[in-house]
């Protein structure tokens, strides 16, 4: 997927694994089958799992998962990760790694509702109930978040990409979304903790209810409105108006509308990015893109 990539296998984990945690050198390597395009994860006997950055940017996001998810896991209504331990690069891998405790659970399919729409509504629920008891963390001391920077800073990047999509969407219709994000009132208050990323790669469920959320490299702080791409990564229209609805009145429309824009620039960019080399992830921005353009 990336040019720069470090090449990783079953092979190469044993190795880091026995040479770094020797007790537990022994035990079963299997690589775990994922779209993701940051990490490489490797299931590590029964309970555990190695998580490998792929390139350079993701190796900065281990000190920070390792540092802050011990602070916010307990507080927070879902499993997240654990980590168990931290790995230095070797056996000719330059990264640094992780191991966390495995957790069960399925990530949601990217092309469908949640759950059964009986369901719809209680898992959009507990979406909103994790982001709000995120949001509700203090943030001293917190780092800024991979998207904390202001949405109108994204204009000019995110107009080229959608140009360049040529018509793999309705470039009029996407791009009227974009501009009433960027009309919106911006955010003026502090900071608030943010997972980043809440999309079907980085959500366990299960008996579709929201089980684990996984993947906090871009955790930090930010305008909250950035985790409201919740409701277009993983809802369908009933649970997007569940969500705003659980979420209540700390979302306005022009939160809202930024939400919108956060959902609608990080899904061009990876439509444009992964066309040919994750159809997984195009997919799912493509469908992404079509759901902004549908309905609010």
């Amino acid at each position: 997927m990336h040019a720069d990539e470090a090449d990783i296998d079953e092979g190469l984990v044993r190795r880091l694994v026995g040479v770094q945690f020797p007790a537990w050198g022994g035990l079963r390597v299997e690589r775990v089958d994922s779209a993701g395009t940051s990490n490489a994860m490797y299931r590590l006997g029964a309970d555990m799992v190695v998580r490998l950055p792929r390139v350079a940017g993701a190796a900065e996001d281990v000190e920070r998962e390792q540092l802050w998810l011990p602070r916010l896991g307990p507080a927070l209504p879902v499993a997240v990760p654990v980590p168990l331990g931290k790995g230095r690069p070797g056996e000719g891998y330059p990264y640094a790694w992780s191991v966390y405790r495995w957790l069960d659970g399925t990530n949601p399919d990217p092309g469908e509702p949640v759950a059964e729409p009986a369901l719809s509504t209680l898992f959009a629920k507990d979406v909103a109930e994790f982001v709000t008891a995120l949001r509700d963390m203090d943030p001293a001391g917190a780092p800024v978040a991979y998207r904390g920077d202001p949405l109108a800073g994204r204009d000019t990047h995110t107009r080229e990409v959608i140009a360049g999509l040529g018509g793999l969407v309705d470039e009029r219709a996407v791009t009227a979304v974009w501009e009433a994000a960027v009309r919106a009132p911006a955010w003026e208050g502090p900071g608030v903790w943010v997972h980043g990323d809440l999309q079907p790669g980085n959500v366990l469920v299960d008996g579709g209810r929201l089980s684990a959320v996984i993947d906090f490299g871009c955790t930090g702080t930010a305008d909250p409105a950035v985790d409201l791409i919740a409701a277009w990564y993983l809802m369908d229209a009933e649970g997007r108006h569940a969500f705003r609805a659980a979420l209540g009145p700390a979302v306005d429309d022009a939160m809202w509308a930024r939400g919108r824009g956060w959902a609608l620039t990080i899904a061009a960019t990876e439509l444009a990015y992964y066309r040919e080399t994750n159809p997984v992830m195009a997919n799912t921005a493509h469908r992404v893109m079509t759901r902004l353009t549908e309905s609010p």
